[in-house]
């Protein structure tokens, strides 16, 4: 998607980057009404069919991006509406993180067997002598399906010697692994909160850009102006992110220009997951639970809280690297306010529980952050550095790739117990996530350590990425080569009172 939806990408990063310049140029939250005419000017349509619809999407991209609910396509309120919500103190956004833009949904059909143009009205016909139904009517004009018949097994797809015939459903359904997705009456997508985990994987898929989920970019970028100090953690996935030219240190120097005091590799805080979850793994499996599942990703956590709910306590109980990077930086000083920045959307909402909040101030995308970027007219590429960085393990730098959070737990456990055998099984999607589960649940893990990531490919696939996964990963190799300490028990970033024994 980051190489071929490049019109829905650029819709979206318009979106942020004039809210950013709304904040930073102190202007009146109101201007976001005159805002539109400025991202869409003319009276052509650019990406729809007219410009009225076009700007009036635009106007609920906006509100998104402020933290704001998506509005009904029959709202009569102003743009404007809810903006006195908006207190730079607090966090705006509420649950759902993810919304459907209604007036941009298209109502896609929902799994569809259907018989194109192609279909050359064969003599064999064998689609309808394969249907199951009785479904496929033969003319001689072509088959036709009856679909109150149709069950979609797909045998007359399989069958068509003229692939005339194909199976396709909504894509943002189709991407969805806990089937989230359903219609409303007038069948627009609509997400069920109560399954919803908030992988953004129908923000990915979505071609017209109707799914979408809040931001609270304008809230950092006012505590930024306010002189608070301003901490940034940066997951593992940034490099490479920004440009195949950007170094991982003018990144971190970016930022720093953007007004953040201090900026830290998550890395250190995955090195203190590893340490953690690879004794936990040790103490508990399998003498006191089957086997355990990271804890690294927190849609997969939320996806095995919602769908298996008896397994969840074999999810570990470490904290994830979010969370372990906050603390650290905490501890050296309590007032600061700390944003993380990464791949993910799921993070926004670890980023509500309870034990979470009181460290984890602000989360943003990669993609919000080059929107702040742009708005400061920052050039990642033009920014002279010597410094190096080295906050993480080579292993806790590999965290951002499917794989890299349970190869890094096991090679720990194998230094504490060269003899102990590990096996090990990730997954990476939440369909496959969910399949994984259910052999789990079932016995068939038993003695495992289970990785669960809910983006394809890891972190490195996530929504807020901004490249595609060949170039991230190759940026992630680099840079966990390049670190001086090969294990997490290496790191003399973190004291040795704070390392499990």
């Amino acid at each position: 998607m980051k190489e071929s939806y490049i019109d829905v990408i650029n819709v979206r990063r318009l979106a942020i980057e004039h809210i950013a310049r709304i904040a930073y140029e102190d202007r009146p939250l109101s201007d976001i009404a005159t805002e539109i005419y400025k991202i869409l000017p003319g009276e052509e349509a650019r990406y729809r069919e007219n410009i009225f619809r076009e700007r009036a999407v635009m106007g609920e991209r906006l509100r998104q991006v402020l933290g704001l609910d998506a509005r009904t396509a029959d709202n009569t309120e102003a743009i404007t509406e809810g903006i006195n919500k908006i207190d730079v103190d607090f966090r705006v956004y509420d649950p759902p993180l993810v919304n459907v833009i209604k007036i941009a949904c298209e109502a896609c059909p929902e799994n569809k067997v259907e018989v194109t143009n192609n279909c050359r009205a064969c003599l064999a016909h064998p689609c309808v002598s394969v249907c199951p139904k009785n479904a496929i009517t033969y003319t001689s004009k072509g088959s036709i399906i009856d679909q109150d018949k149709c069950i979609k097994c797909g045998r007359c797809v399989q069958e068509c010697p003229y692939n005339a015939i194909v199976h396709y459903d909504r894509p943002c359904s189709e991407s969805c692994g806990v089937k989230a997705i359903k219609s409303d009456k007038l069948g627009r997508a609509e997400i069920d909160e109560a399954k919803c985990v908030a992988c953004g994987r129908c923000i990915q898929t979505c071609p017209f850009g109707a799914i979408t989920d809040k931001s609270e970019i304008y809230q950092l970028i006012k505590t930024i102006k306010s002189d608070k100090d301003v901490y940034a953690i940066v997951a593992p996935s940034f490099v490479g992110q920004f440009g195949a030219m950007a170094s991982p240190e003018q990144i971190f120097e970016g930022i720093k220009k953007l007004g953040i005091k201090k900026v830290v590799e998550v890395g250190l805080g995955a090195d203190l997951t590893t340490l953690n979850e690879a004794k936990e793994f040790i103490e508990q499996v399998p003498e006191k639970i089957p086997f355990m599942g990271t804890s690294c990703c927190f849609s997969w956590k939320l996806m095995v809280q919602k769908n298996f709910p008896n397994v969840n306590s074999y999810i570990s109980e470490s904290s994830t690297p979010m969370i372990y990077s906050a603390k650290y930086l905490k501890k050296q000083n309590p007032d600061a306010k700390i944003v993380f920045i990464g791949p993910c959307i799921s993070k926004k909402l670890e980023a509500l529980q309870d034990n979470v909040s009181d460290y984890v101030d602000f989360v943003i995308t990669f993609e919000e952050l080059m929107g702040m970027f742009v708005a400061k007219g920052i050039e990642i590429g033009e920014i002279e550095i010597d410094d190096k960085i080295m906050d993480a393990s080579q292993t806790g730098r590999g965290y951002a790739v499917s794989g890299g959070v349970a190869d890094a737990v096991k090679k720990r456990i194998k230094e504490i117990d060269p003899d102990r055998k590990v096996e090990m099984e990730k997954a990476e999607g939440l369909h496959e996530c969910v399949k994984l589960m259910k052999l789990a649940k079932a016995g068939k893990k038993n003695g495992m350590l289970l990785e669960g990531m809910a983006c394809t490919y890891g972190c490195v696939g996530g929504p807020g990425t901004i490249v595609s996964y060949n170039r991230a990963k190759k940026s992630v190799k680099k840079f966990s080569d390049e670190s001086i300490f090969k294990s997490p028990n290496d790191n003399t970033n973190i004291p040795e009172n704070e390392k499990p024994q």
